[in-house]
């Protein structure tokens, strides 16, 4: 059990670093401001974790009495829309700090005395500390995206992602057959990745990368957004309300297109993903391919299925961690690596950057898996099933690997762009 506790006082250690990182690197104004009505103040966000980490924490896992209950309407996701919470009475900055940090203090109390082993769902091997961590880790990407929208200096820096190491083009044959989906045995997986079910599928092509910039550019010179034949009748509707003519970020400049990049603005690289497209977008250019988005089953077994064994694994190299050569994640960069950059990341079939990078539409919607149960609420997952989500997986650049699995399901409306959305293809054998 001491290594458990090691090990989740380290995961609680990195993502309160990279709060502090997020929040630290801008002034009171910035931090209070709304900077997109599709967002909320990085202050509420600074707060949310720090309440959330108390409910959770400190009063059902710990026992103990409320840090500060009369906060707790103010910052409940449920109660208040992202574009209401600018007008609330919220923590200031200081606040918001000195909040979370006597939070911390307690939750470390807590989980030097708490008992793993008592038969409960919520603490069996460190549940309880592994869901908020994935939620602060959640919360800090969703910050970095506020960051992208910003206006004013650049104020985040990290290394370049590596160079390509791989020539990565074409296309990937996954066969037909049956796979598991979903898990029963990560211990700190979510209750929309459960349970683990066998899932008929027939054989597909995926492309073996990302949808790249240079790719990208090509269904634009096209002229893809204005030709009809490649979007579907909502798509086109969206397209033209929102007057798509670009991924978001990106600016046009007489010798061609400029991305702007939290504050620094730059050529556009033709071998990174292209990211900040939404659903219509990444749909429109499948069609103009002459292909499709993936399912979400089809997109979850070329990443975990291993045609030698015919079990699923964690992750497409196998059940190791991330670990840098693998993929890019973590915000240790901030953009996507270009195509090839991850060879050690790839599936044993040959289909690279799954996780890290972009996220990935699929064009499945949002639903239970047969068999789902509510855990440990139904917030978390069940309210948000069916309506008009799509299923994004794989992760981005500034997913945390605590929060990013092989199993791992993200969803979102399809017009969504303010996140690091990209896409790739897939067809039918």
């Amino acid at each position: 059990m001491t290594d458990l506790r090691l090990e989740i006082a380290a995961h609680l250690e990195r993502a309160r670093a990279r709060t502090a990182l997020l929040t630290d690197t801008v002034d009171e104004d910035d931090l209070t401001r709304q900077h997109s009505p599709l967002m909320s103040p990085l202050v509420w966000d600074l707060a949310h974790v720090g309440n959330q980490e108390e409910l959770w924490l400190v009063r059902d896992v710990g026992g103990r009495d409320p840090v500060r209950q009369d906060i707790d309407e103010l910052y409940d996701a449920f109660k208040h829309a992202r574009s209401d919470r600018p007008a609330l009475p919220l923590l200031n900055p200081v606040e918001a700090r000195a909040y979370t940090a006597q939070v911390r203090d307690k939750v470390l109390d807590v989980l030097d005395r708490v008992r793993f082993d008592r038969g409960q769902r919520l603490v069996d091997g460190g549940f309880a500390f592994g869901m908020i961590v994935q939620h602060e880790q959640q919360h800090d990407e969703t910050m970095l995206a506020t960051h992208q929208l910003r206006t004013g200096p650049a104020v985040l820096t990290a290394p370049a992602p590596p160079s390509p190491r791989a020539r990565v083009t074409g296309e990937v044959l996954i066969e037909q057959g049956r796979f598991t989906m979903g898990t029963d045995t990560e211990p700190w997986a979510l209750d929309n990745e459960r349970p683990a079910h066998p899932v008929d599928v027939p054989a597909f092509w995926i492309d073996a990368a990302p949808i790249t910039n240079g790719q990208y550019l090509a269904f634009m010179d096209a002229g893809g957004y204005d030709d009809p034949r490649w979007w579907s009748e909502r798509g086109r509707q969206h397209r033209q309300k929102a007057n798509l003519t670009a991924p978001l970020h990106w600016i046009r400049d007489r010798d061609g297109w400029l991305y702007n990049r939290f504050g620094r603005v730059e050529p556009v690289n033709p071998d990174e993903p292209v990211v900040h497209v939404c659903f219509y977008e990444a749909e429109a250019y499948a069609a103009w391919a002459g292909k499709r988005l993936p399912t979400e089953a089809e997109w979850e077994k070329a990443a975990r299925w291993d045609p030698a064994t015919g079990r699923s694994r964690r992750y497409p190299w196998g059940d190791d961690p991330p670990g840098p050569r693998h993929a890019n994640l973590g915000q240790r960069h901030l953009s996507p690596a270009p195509a090839g950059a991850y060879p050690d990341g790839a599936s044993p079939q040959g289909v690279h950057q799954l996780i890290g990078d972009v996220w990935e539409w699929t064009s499945s919607g949002f639903h239970g898996y047969p068999g789902f149960s509510a855990f440990p609420y139904r917030e978390y997952s069940e309210v948000f099933f069916g309506g008009d989500y799509r299923v994004l997986r794989g992760g981005s650049f500034g997913t945390d690997a605590a929060a990013c699995r092989g199993t791992f399901r993200n969803w979102d409306h399809p017009i969504r762009r303010q996140i690091f959305s990209g896409f790739r293809c897939a067809r039918d054998a």
